[in-house]
């Protein structure tokens, strides 16, 4: 038998059924019309954003990511809940642009914008984080092509990364953001332009849940900050200081607390460099802020044994939940929180169970030797923390299986 990660605390069960936004699992299902199924409960999510606000400096911005759950009605409530958007490729551009967020409250990162992504952020008005000298130039020759001032800043590829992150993105070579000893002079370039620039964007890591990691790598961002603006010899309008804040998916992970991290921001920000006196800060988030609200529901079509190993075959998978699978972003794979939903906090048997998808292919594993109580046809299986790098991070044209439906509640 091996470990699951925790159960958040949150979910109930009535005469055996789970319950997610105050609705049983199978009720959903029947709304939705079918399995397999994302539920997204927005209360949870709201908690989560509350949290964040009641923790940190009132002077730090939200920012939601989008790439981790861009379900559109999920978008439209999550513009009203936070202070920007953070996107990463034209789509989701247009996404944000349908969900109601004002333009010059996006960000657009990531290597690779093509030259069209760059126009239409630009005639838009959002900022776009340059990666490059190249994508600079890029930008700079887009906006004069359409006549109008872009808004700029620099991806900073920092000389350090956030220790213990479950993604490293800055300290040594990387495709994300300028190298540090190059940011000052690339600033001045697109300043020297007449571009709108709009300042800095510092992303370490992410999926960290150590708050003295994430305390050093704030400290670290806004030195950094301070000193490569010293550099430019201006004051950024923005400074944004990344993410990194982690959930706890998977066995021995605790909650992440916040709480020392916004009382060291709050003085440190206190105390910052002149050159920042007048710069805004952001911090971006976006499994942190909805994955604890999302359960994936699949059914059971089948239970089998195999040289005494008992597998439970369920209509999802790895297709729709790349995570839970262990092939996103882990080096080893380890369970997600898993029940049967149809009979939440029941006991489990005596021999425990693997849960796999649909799929032609063994890595298609959602539950490892996992702890279920006894399992029939037709069951429902609930994995959590299902809210982020779900639907739109897994491969879901693959095998031709159909793709997932998606509910937002409350």
């Amino acid at each position: 038998m091996k470990p699951m990660g925790p159960i958040p605390p949150w979910f109930g069960a009535e005469n055996g059924m789970l319950l997610i936004g105050g609705c049983g699992a199978a009720s959903l299902v029947d709304e939705a019309g079918d399995t397999p199924l994302f539920a997204y409960d927005m209360n949870i999510i709201q908690a989560q954003v509350r949290r964040f606000r009641d923790a940190m400096p009132a002077a730090v911005h939200l920012h939601y990511a989008v790439k981790a759950n861009p379900f559109a009605p999920l978008l439209a409530r999550m513009a009203l809940q936070v202070d920007g958007f953070d996107i990463a490729s034209g789509g989701e551009l247009e996404m944000a642009l349908e969900a109601g967020m004002a333009p010059e409250r996006i960000s657009f990162a990531g290597p690779g914008k093509r030259n069209d992504e760059l126009s239409a952020a630009i005639f838009a008005g959002a900022t776009i984080n340059l990666e490059s000298e190249g994508e600079a130039r890029r930008a700079l020759a887009a906006a004069d092509a359409i006549g109008k001032r872009p808004r700029l800043a620099i991806r900073v590829n920092p000389d350090f990364d956030l220790k213990g992150s479950g993604m490293r993105m800055g300290g040594g070579a990387k495709p994300f953001g300028v190298d540090t000893d190059r940011a000052a002079a690339l600033a001045r370039t697109v300043i020297d332009a007449g571009a709108d620039w709009r300042g800095w964007h510092i992303f370490a890591g992410s999926q960290n849940l150590d708050p003295l990691a994430i305390i050093e790598t704030q400290a670290a961002t806004i030195a950094l900050a301070a000193r490569l603006s010293d550099e430019v010899g201006a004051s950024p309008p923005l400074v944004n200081l990344g993410g990194g804040f982690g959930l706890a998916y998977f066995p021995g992970d605790e909650r992440l607390d916040i709480r020392p991290i916004g009382v060291v921001l709050d003085t440190a920000l206190e105390e910052r460099a002149d050159i920042l006196h007048d710069s805004g800060f952001a911090i971006e988030l976006g499994r942190w802020l909805v994955g604890e609200g999302g359960v994936y529901l699949t059914r059971v079509v089948d239970v089998k044994v195999s040289q005494g190993e008992t597998f439970v075959v369920v209509d999802g998978g790895l297709h729709h939940q790349l995570a839970a699978s262990g092939n996103f972003g882990t080096v080893v794979r380890r369970n997600y929180p898993i029940a049967l939903a149809n009979r939440f906090g029941a006991a489990p048997a005596e021999e425990p169970v693997t849960v796999v998808g649909c799929l032609c292919t063994p890595i298609d594993r959602l539950g490892d030797k996992v702890a279920l109580p006894p399992v029939e046809e037709g069951d429902l299986i609930a994995i959590f923390l299902a809210g982020a790098y779900g639907a739109s991070a897994s491969p879901t044209a693959f095998l031709g299986h159909p793709g997932p439906r998606e509910l937002l509640l409350g």
